[in-house]
């Protein structure tokens, strides 16, 4: 793919008070998530029915995420800070300033937290020693939190600003302003229980859990709703979710959390097109769609960060075949060649894919616990492998080295839309009509997608 990159102006500051297409977006966002709601309590068919059935089930036990309350004080967090326009409040510099000293505060905090999970698990200490430490840290870490809750909701403003200068520059806005406009909230996210049929890899749920829960109780979960439906389970860590506002990790990590503010707001994009529409309804939609977020979602960060944060952009990944180049033959000839995980979970995606195609489950499953051993051995702690992994892991198909998508043909047909893309507006704006697989095939063979 061409380099998106536009010309950078670090001079622009990010853009004026939110008009009248910020509040329309704001209209339309509600009325489509009230429908979707409703649309809850339609007809539904079997498999839709099967997914409430396990969400009921998780919320039977009190494990369930409350995303009516977050999303309810998160955007009206927003709204309140929105219309306050901060951003309009400092030149380009103060607005570097907020956001570096927001990334520099949760550095702080996540550094006093290790601390403090340090001195609980210390063995050496007596309790006086451990409550005469602790003491002081806690109270440095209430004094952390109060100034984080002030320096947040300003440092999320400007970055969402700074989000829509590149959506604009990439023509993904409606008057200047993204439909929907960039809102999202940094907090604790949530734990995502993934549910999978044995037989199949395919995600068949999906249920946020609650923030803090313990490892023993979401192994417990997993048991219990493998029991009782007979599926494939895993709780899995996520780093953002697609409600509106979005909900994104808190991280000092700034570089990823603009990536992922950026593929947050592509899934409220896709919401209003026939990509987001399907999500659900097909497996290959959901790889579709979030393999486009991953691609774009990178590229508009790193856009993001060119422009305002210029120093912090990393350098590109390096090719593969660059990385791979040995400096000296004979020495490679020497040297075994190094775990690849990439490759080697493709090799087992594969593997497990053909054992289930023939009905195999149990070896399947031996097999996947095997290799999960093996991963082990090599550095990669990976908690349990199985159906559930795949079906969660898989539909990031960004990578052209597979990893856990396997031998799969959808995400190398939305990396190939992307490579034949002048630049990531003209890709999200291609791909977001797409509504099936089939469309995404026809839309490859049209003469203008094979044009840069």
């Amino acid at each position: 793919m061409n380099d998106p990159r536009q010309e950078e102006r670090p001079d622009e500051a990010v853009p004026p008070a939110l008009d009248w297409t910020y509040w329309l977006g704001q209209a339309l966002m509600g009325l489509l998530l009230l429908g979707l709601l409703l649309s809850l309590y339609g007809a539904v068919p079997r498999k839709p029915l099967l997914r409430e059935q396990i969400g009921l089930f998780v919320e039977a036990r009190g494990l369930a995420y409350d995303h009516v309350t977050w999303a309810l004080q998160a955007l009206r967090l927003r709204l309140g800070y929105g219309s306050l326009n901060p951003e309009d409040l400092w030149d380009l510099p103060q607005q570097r300033a907020v956001v570096l000293a927001y990334r520099d505060l949760i550095r702080d905090i996540e550094s006093r937290q290790s601390q403090l999970e340090t001195l609980y698990g210390d063995p050496t200490l007596s309790p006086e020693q451990r409550r005469a430490a602790i003491r002081p840290l806690e109270d440095e870490l209430a004094r952390l939190y109060a100034r984080r809750d002030q320096l947040a909701p300003l440092a999320e403003e400007v970055i969402q600003a700074q989000v829509s200068v590149v959506l604009a520059a990439e023509g993904l806005t409606l008057g200047g302003q993204p439909l929907p406009p960039v809102q999202y909230h940094a907090s604790p996210l949530p734990w995502g229980l993934v549910v999978s049929p044995r037989d199949t890899i395919r995600m068949e749920a999906f249920v946020a859990l609650s923030t803090d829960l313990p490892l023993a109780e979401r192994v417990a979960l997993e048991d219990a709703v493998a029991q009782a439906f007979g599926m494939s389970t895993l709780v899995v860590p996520v780093g953002g979710i697609g409600i509106y506002p979005t909900m994104v990790m808190e991280t000092s990590n700034l570089v990823w959390q603009i990536e992922v503010v950026a593929h947050e707001w592509l899934h409220n994009y896709f919401d209003w097109h026939p990509l987001g529409w399907n999500y659900l309804s097909q497996p290959e939609m959901r790889t579709i769609n979030e393999t486009a977020a991953s691609l774009a979602g990178e590229a508009i960060g790193r856009l993001v960060v060119a422009r305002f944060y210029p120093e912090l952009l990393p350098p590109p990944p390096q090719p593969a075949a660059a990385q791979d180049a040995p400096a000296d033959s004979d020495q490679a000839a020497a040297e075994p060649p190094a775990f690849d995980f990439q490759r080697e979970m493709r090799r087992t995606r594969e593997h497990v894919d053909a054992l289930l195609a023939q009905g195999r489950i149990e070896e399947a499953e031996a097999y996947m616990e095997a290799r999960r051993r093996v991963f082990w051995e090599h550095g990669y702690h990976i908690r349990k492998l199985n159906q559930a992994y795949f079906a969660f892991y898989g539909a990031y198909a960004d990578s052209p080295e597979g990893g856990a998508a396997g031998e799969d043909p959808v995400g190398a047909a939305v990396r190939e839309l992307w490579a034949r893309s002048p630049d990531v507006g003209t890709f999200v704006r291609r791909i977001a009509g797409v509504g099936s697989w089939d469309d995404l095939q026809r839309l490859l063979a049209q003469p203008e997608a094979s044009s840069p």
